[in-house]
């Protein structure tokens, strides 16, 4: 096995603190994880921390595109093997709610919250954010073969819906409505699709 090189330490290393980052804002709250918290349970000096990261605020916005961008890959794999069309809409849905729910996507909206008073971190946030509302949407349009602002509308209900539920369900433990909802929502974007003349 070749040695490891430096820019793969340095890659190991920023994985590592995005992790721990996610792990803390899992566990503590966006109030509780503090830079010093992480270095600690990173195992890193403060130094190593402000190499990869200049900010509180650089760090929080990385790591949560670091989790986005695991989600993505994975809703991206699994969409390409789905058959295209109205047929993908169920499959699709699926992939997106798993993705939207659980402690990394909790860690999410922890920043989410955090941002609506903090407006350094939100100013962080927005362009973030949009990529990966975009990439989203381009992932389900693809599949679906479809682009009206019909469609569009009903997936980002479905979006909204899932940020909704994934709220919710930290306070309420029977969620036997929550599958209702979704098909509900699966039901108004497969009529959408089949509107625009996919098949």
């Amino acid at each position: 096995m070749p040695p490891t090189t430096r820019q793969q330490q340095r890659d190991q290393t920023r994985k590592h603190l995005l992790d721990t980052t996610v792990d803390c804002l899992v566990e503590y709250g966006y109030a509780g994880t503090t830079t010093q918290r992480i270095q600690d349970r990173a195992g890193v000096s403060r130094g190593a921390l402000l190499h990869h990261f200049g900010s509180k605020e650089q760090l929080f916005v990385a790591a949560i595109g670091h989790i986005a961008e695991l989600h993505l890959e994975q809703i991206k794999a699994a969409a390409e093997q789905m058959a295209p069309g109205k047929q993908a809409v169920p499959g699709l849905v699926e992939v997106l709610r798993k993705a939207m729910s659980g402690p990394n996507f909790l860690a999410g909206l922890e920043l989410w919250m955090a941002a609506r008073t903090d407006p350094r971190l939100r100013a962080a946030l927005v362009p973030s954010e949009r990529r990966i509302g975009k990439e989203l949407w381009e992932v389900f349009s693809r599949s679906t073969g479809t682009a009206g602002t019909g469609v569009r509308s009903a997936f980002e209900a479905l979006l909204i819906t899932l940020r909704g539920l994934a709220l919710t369900g930290l306070l309420r433990e029977d969620d036997h409505w929550s599958d209702e909802i979704i098909q509900a929502r699966v039901r108004d974007l497969m009529a959408e699709v089949e509107a625009t003349g996919t098949k």
